[in-house]
């Protein structure tokens, strides 16, 4: 995981990756997949989580696997978590397990 900048949000792939290259605007998404036009633009607009059933819907839509979608939306969270208000909590929890080699199973703690 990259540590200096965010890792691109799902929803942009969604956008420039799958939407543009299909010429499909955010109305004949929702419609294809049975979401709100407002879920979609939300998502395409890092506004909104790429949730399991949002996944599975554009992985049946794009032939693509629901882990692409999931994937790219935890490494967003987790990114933006790290580098938030709550990270500092973090750095107070101690292990009751300690891994070899490592102060913090998390990169960049």
């Amino acid at each position: 995981m990259l540590t200096n900048r965010p890792p691109i949000h799902p929803g942009e792939i969604l956008l420039e990756e799958f939407m543009k290259p299909n010429n499909l605007t955010s109305v004949e998404l929702s419609e294809k997949i049975g979401i709100s036009c407002e879920y979609v633009e939300a998502i395409i607009n890092n506004q909104q989580v790429i949730d399991i059933s949002v996944a599975l819907y554009l992985s049946e839509l794009f032939g693509t696997s629901p882990e692409l979608w999931l994937n790219g939306q935890m490494q967003w969270d987790i990114w933006h978590f790290l580098h938030g208000k709550k990270a500092e909590k973090l750095k107070m929890i101690q292990p009751i397990v300690k891994f070899p080699n490592s102060e913090s199973r998390i990169t960049g703690l």
